[in-house]
């Protein structure tokens, strides 16, 4: 077992004294500081979308500066090709599939995990780290019947967080609220909240009876409660102090973010900073509005490629760069219309947000997983661009080898070497998808089995993956996947059949 790898060196001070003749010698040893952990993640943003991984439409300097001064990825993968099931395995090391409510949650499911078993957080917490979550949750909250105006919980600081400041679900979905701990922030007594999924509230109005008030308007579904002129998934009453501001969503984890790690930095840190962009709907501050050219999914990008900067002075100022690990990654792969008529199809021009993949968020094909993902630690990683295959799910397995825990998760895998650009070997193989729905990925190859249903969505305009025969790709040689090798590779395609059984089972 790795302890403490690769900290910087104990230093030992050896003291004379010539006052004291019993206290000839003293020596002083400082125990190994374990680093600080932040990661940065993203919400639908695709493998071109950054211009490390070949944007030249939309420039992210800030994320790239994290891929220039540490190891950028570029075979590096979110479990799910949609946010709650990647999410959970980020932060569960456990497949999405071993979970059978791992899919995209409505705004009052019931808290995910299972308590008592171990997470990312309570195995840092358990090595004596100070752990925190800002940002978007999307992980479900409370139990069966949560009153919002209550105690919020079983929620993060049940699995292993000291501290959350989070959206309570997405931006697009009710309630339209942060929740610090067990509380709904802002909530007032004589203005109670309410939410519901399956029927409106008497006298509210919805973004389908009542357009006039909206100033984005949705092109498929989210045309149920108003806020902030937007219409959302969901219904939602009173709570009027508590509601957020799409426009300030940024700044406000920014500055929390910011806070958290200020009030942390003496001490080992984890901080799981989650940006809500480019997950619709996109509503950049004014500061951002036209900064793209890309209309506002690209202004939102730049907007959140600003954070990322932001935050790293900050990690500079209180001189905390070299000793803390930034991870910037993904949760799922890119999308345009996701809903909203926010011009991100018209205004896309040439950029392309999938980059050389092929599909986007919710496929089969490679573009739905296979994100950004670039690993930081200044004066330990050598900067550099490895392919080797890694995965969110493994970072328990891999931060609990970095500090001398054990890892009790059931699928993640001890990679360290590779997150740290020591070795140019990391999984052997992955699985990718969700509640039976699967892509499987060994080396160079990508089989995906048969599955029934349409293949193309046709409100996002994404292909699935979805066929009736057996899909093979070398991904190496043919990264859009066109060239399906299933019949002229017979031998391989019963190799990869038998070992995702193997790992699935």
């Amino acid at each position: 077992m790795r302890i403490f790898y690769l900290f910087p060196v104990v230093l030992t001070l050896f003291c004379m004294s010539c006052k004291s003749e019993k206290k000839d010698n003293i020596a002083v040893s400082k125990e190994p500081v374990p680093p600080n952990i932040v990661i940065i993640y993203a919400d639908d943003l695709g493998f071109g979308d950054v211009s490390s991984y070949g944007s030249t439409t939309l420039l992210t300097p800030n994320m790239d500066r994290i891929a220039k001064e540490g190891i950028q990825f570029t075979n590096g993968y979110a479990t799910s090709p949609t946010c709650t099931p990647s999410r959970f395995s980020l932060l569960a090391g456990t497949y999405p599939f071993r979970q059978t409510k791992a899919q995209v949650l409505p705004g009052n499911a019931p808290l995910l995990f299972d308590l008592g078993k171990q997470t990312l957080p309570s195995m840092l917490k358990g090595a004596g780290y100070t752990t925190g979550v800002v940002g978007k949750w999307h992980l479900g909250l409370g139990g069966e019947e949560l009153d919002w105006n209550g105690e919020i919980k079983p929620g993060p600081l049940e699995i292993g967080f000291d501290y959350a400041y989070i959206m309570a679900s997405t931006n697009d979905r009710v309630p339209s609220v942060y929740v610090e701990n067990h509380k709904v922030v802002g909530l007032t007594a004589d203005d109670p909240l309410e939410v519901s999924y399956n029927k409106n509230f008497d006298g509210e109005p919805t973004g389908k009876d009542n357009p006039e008030l909206l100033k984005m308007h949705p092109s498929h579904g989210h045309d149920m409660s108003v806020h902030n002129g937007i219409s959302r998934i969901g219904f939602m009453k009173g709570g009027k102090s508590a509601l957020f501001i799409d426009e300030d969503m940024n700044d406000d984890f920014l500055r929390e973010s910011i806070k958290y790690v200020t009030e942390n930095k003496d001490n080992p840190f984890f901080l799981f900073y989650s940006l809500h962009q480019p997950h619709v709907p996109r509503v950049p501050h004014p500061r951002f509005v036209g900064a793209s050219g890309l209309g506002p999914r690209g202004d939102v990008i730049v907007e959140a490629d600003w954070s990322v900067g932001q935050f790293l002075d900050k990690l500079d100022e209180l001189g905390l760069a070299e000793n803390t690990i930034v991870i910037f990654t993904s949760d799922n792969g890119p999308v345009l219309d996701d809903g909203y008529h926010d011009d991100a199809v018209e205004k896309n021009g040439n950029h392309t947000p999938a980059g050389s993949l092929r599909g986007g968020k919710y496929s089969l094909f490679d573009a739905g997983t296979h994100v950004p993902f670039m690993v930081r630690w200044k004066g330990t990683i050598e900067p550099g661009v490895s392919d080797a295959l890694v995965s969110q799910m493994d970072f328990t397995a891999s931060f609990a080898a970095l500090t001398g825990q054990e890892n009790t998760t059931p699928d993640s895998q001890d990679i360290l070497d590779a997150f740290l650009g020591k070795s140019d070997r990391g999984r052997e193989s992955i699985i990718l998808g969700q509640n039976n729905i699967f892509t499987f990925r060994q080396g160079d190859w990508v089989l995906i089995p048969p599955h029934k249903g349409a293949k193309l969505i046709k409100q996002v305009n994404i292909e699935t993956g979805r066929d009736l025969e057996y899909q093979l790709y070398n991904i190496k040689d043919d990264p859009g996947q066109r060239n399906n090798l299933a019949t002229s590779h017979p031998e391989k395609l019963e190799a990869m059949k038998s070992d995702f059984e193997k790992e699935r089972t």
